[in-house]
């Protein structure tokens, strides 16, 4: 005879890892954040460019958004419309960055 399934402990195992999935997702929009300095930017302003973003039906805006962001995480454009990366506190300068004193 086979063993019944035990639907309660399945959906909640799925709930869990949709938990964690929307957790892991929230954590890599910070780091998104962050990464491109727009961090510094007034909640409000960052909440208003991303609401202009998410509304944007113009092809062509999209289209050089999307390859300014795809350069962005190739390495190739690696500053911020504020001026260079900023060095995460508690790290050293790599080789070739400038030096702080």
């Amino acid at each position: 005879m086979r063993k019944p399934r035990d639907f309660n402990s399945e959906l909640k195992a799925l709930a869990n890892k949709a938990k964690q999935l929307k957790e892991r997702r929230v954590r890599d929009l910070g780091a998104l954040v962050t990464a491109t300095g727009a961090d510094a930017l007034d909640v409000e302003v960052l909440a208003g460019a991303l609401l202009d973003a998410a509304a944007n039906t113009d092809k062509a805006t999209g289209e050089g958004w999307r390859k300014r962001g795809a350069a962005f995480f190739q390495g190739k454009s690696r500053e911020t419309a504020s001026g260079p990366r900023r060095q995460p506190e508690g790290t050293l300068p790599r080789d070739g960055d400038a030096a702080s004193a």
